[in-house]
């Protein structure tokens, strides 16, 4: 609507003056779950005669087997993921939990950062008080995010579009070759690929200006 529209624009001209430069990029650790099937049905274009009947594709079951997966990241790589186990879905007491689980792994992996800024959409657990509570504590900066944005989640328009690409047509039979799949998939992409992702929010933040608020392609 035009409220949200409006925040869209308020939020990325924000973004936008942050700061001179946009070097703080480098210190901004942004994250994100994601749905992960077991089963991954691929779709293919297919190239047929006048009366040649097409190959049937396999619909999708009502209920798949599948798993949330959380991860969190920066221009380096990836900093903590796991797989949360099956039915179970986020809360605010247990994404405080996976914070603080993030953040020893900062101090491990990162241990010369200083400052630290924060990204997240605007999902119930995320913006809760408690979480909130917890991001005060551990002295992260959080940035704003407009809601009905995922053009504007690195996770979304970057890592998960990736993922997705790559799981079309995979079938896993447990956790185990699962979570090895997502390891190896993780592991497999450069730093550049990380950091082109999260380098990008500039020129997204820059179009929703451009266009006032709204969507962009």
């Amino acid at each position: 609507n035009e409220k949200q529209i409006q925040n869209r624009l308020d939020v990325c001209q924000k973004l936008l003056s942050f700061r001179r430069s946009f070097n703080w990029l480098d210190n901004l650790i942004t994250g994100d779950e994601k749905w992960v099937l077991y089963a991954n049905i691929q779709r293919k274009r297919q190239w047929l005669k006048r009366d040649q009947v097409p190959v049937a594709t396999p619909k999708p079951s009502l209920h798949p087997q599948k798993r949330m997966l959380c991860i969190w990241w920066d221009i380096q790589g990836v900093l903590y993921w796991e797989l949360l186990p099956e039915k179970v879905t986020i809360t605010g007491t247990l994404y405080r939990s996976q914070l603080a689980k993030l953040a020893i792994e900062i101090t491990q992996k990162r241990p010369r950062r200083s400052s630290l800024f924060f990204q997240h959409d605007n999902a119930r657990p995320h913006v809760s008080k408690i979480v909130n509570k917890k991001l005060e504590n551990l002295g992260w900066e959080l940035l704003p995010h407009p809601a009905y944005s995922p053009d504007l989640a690195p996770s979304d328009y970057h890592l998960f579009r990736s993922l997705s690409n790559d799981l079309r047509g995979k079938k896993f039979i447990d956790e185990i070759n699962l979570k090895k799949y997502l390891q190896d998939f993780f592991d497999s992409k450069p730093p550049e690929f990380y950091a082109s992702g999260i380098r990008d929010l500039p020129r997204r933040w820059l179009e929703v200006v451009k266009s006032n608020g709204n969507y962009f392609v």
